[in-house]
């Protein structure tokens, strides 16, 4: 309990760092969001209160930095993320709540996938090690592993999506559809439009996993208490799973939080090739408009998703390994 709440406490310093950070962020930027807001009403006339008042809901005024800060602060406490200039009159949280769904629903499906897969794939490999599979498995995981993800998304797109029309090669699902959940034409068409980038998500993934397990296994399997089960005659099924995997997995289960955390930000590559509509997208897009407050909507939730994500890692560590717990008794 007492790691925990040390976690906890330094988890809160984190946030609050975090929050400080998005603040100033956008503010050390170059325009005014106002301003871009103004300039797509071309043949409007714009008068000075106008102008502030734009400029107050965009969350920028002419206030000293620290009283827009605790401004910011308040408005943080009560739920209220700002109004957005590229959707305007939708507020930041309107866009998040739209947006979120994609990103998790994508990447977060995918993640799991390649974690789970190249997490068994691992193991087998580092049990079956001098084998033909261990022979061939990691140089071909290493290979991959080194394409950037950019290049290999676009080439699998060109290929797969546009020389062989076998996956659509943007959006999130048929223009020609409304937003149905209920409906299964809609549905269908959303898992069709995921399989091109959950496929380029997962391949190129599911190296770092195979070669981090194979080799955390490789070490564990050469340990006394794993020797000594084996001269004990226990099952093979058993010496894996309970034995070795047990412990050589501790490592991925830190890796796969912070995947998990990192999902929300790693979006922006995928959303950006694919034309995906995901939080990445919208972040990509209020960068471009100068829109302060959904750029820090995005790096606010970023941010919770990243050290939500470690703190869930050290409570599922500290009852999966003992000798943390040991260290802090």
């Amino acid at each position: 309990m007492r790691r925990l709440l040390s976690r906890i406490g330094f988890y809160i310093v984190a946030l609050w760092a975090s929050v400080t950070i998005n603040f100033l962020l956008p503010r050390l930027m170059p325009g005014d969001p106002a301003q871009a807001f103004l300039a797509g009403m071309q043949g409007k006339s714009v008068t000075p209160q106008l102008l502030a008042s734009l400029r107050a809901q965009f969350g920028v005024t002419n206030a000293p930095l620290w009283q827009q800060y605790f401004a910011y602060l308040n408005q943080l406490l009560h739920g209220d993320l700002g109004v957005s200039n590229t959707n305007y009159p939708e507020t930041v949280s309107q866009i998040l709540a739209t947006s979120i769904p994609w990103t998790v629903g994508l990447l977060g499906v995918s993640v799991i996938i390649a974690f789970v897969i190249g997490t068994l794939l691992g193991i087998l490999v580092a049990w079956r090690r001098g084998s033909w599979l261990d022979s061939l498995l990691p140089p071909v995981m290493t290979f991959i592993s080194a394409i950037p993800y950019l290049w290999m998304a676009l080439a699998l797109v060109y290929f797969l999506g546009f020389i062989l029309h076998m996956f659509p090669i943007g959006g999130g699902f048929d223009d020609m559809l409304d937003i149905d959940w209920t409906s299964m034409d809609f549905i269908s068409s959303v898992v069709t439009h995921a399989i091109l980038p959950a496929f380029t998500i997962v391949l190129g993934s599911i190296s770092g996993w195979i070669l981090v397990m194979r080799n955390s296994m490789v070490t564990t399997l050469s340990e006394d208490y794993v020797l000594m089960a084996q001269a004990k005659g226990l099952p093979t099924r058993r010496v894996v799973l309970s034995y070795a995997a047990r412990n050589a997995i501790l490592p991925s289960i830190t890796s796969f939080s912070i995947s998990l955390g990192a999902i929300v930000g790693g979006a922006l590559l995928t959303e950006l090739v694919f034309n995906y509509p995901g939080i990445g997208y919208a972040l990509i897009t209020a960068i471009g408009h100068q829109d302060y407050s959904l750029i820090e909507g995005c790096f606010l939730v970023i941010a919770v998703t990243v050290l939500a994500a470690n703190l869930i890692a050290d409570v599922v560590y500290t009852l999966l390994d003992p000798r943390v717990r040991q260290e802090r008794s």
